[in-house]
């Protein structure tokens, strides 16, 4: 079983910055192939926000590109999510997802599972 923990959230004027991480951690020997930040604001569907695949190309919805910016430690098996220029309708849950492979010694794939993190509140005050 992969653990995500989402950190970085918090309370943070308009205009300010936050840097999400998202650590996985495992038992298991395991691969962290493409992760993604969704958010969910109150009464709101959950929505892509920005994704990261295993190869590092990125992508990010309309509404946070030129803001957020997406980036990997894979040795850390860690993904991050850089907000600037944060705005009040960015205020929403924050949540982690990945797809993981379970590898063996010689690092063949065995198992795929996809995980979420419990989320991180994030809250831009005008």
């Amino acid at each position: 079983q992969v653990q995500l923990v989402e950190s970085g959230g918090g309370l943070v004027q308009a205009g300010g910055s936050l840097r999400l991480s998202c650590a996985a951690s495992s038992r298991n020997r395991v691969r962290i192939n493409d992760v993604a930040w969704y958010r969910q604001a109150p009464g709101n569907q959950r929505e892509l926000v920005a994704m990261i695949t295993s190869s590092g190309s990125k992508t990010y919805a309309d509404s946070v590109k030129g803001r957020f910016s997406i980036s990997r430690d894979n040795a850390k098996n860690t993904v991050y999510l850089q907000m600037d220029s944060l705005k009040p309708e960015d205020t929403a849950v924050y949540y982690c997802n990945a797809a993981i492979s379970y590898i063996t010694l010689s690092g063949n794939p065995y198992r795929r599972e996809d995980s979420w993190g419990q989320g991180t509140q994030v809250t831009v005050s005008s």
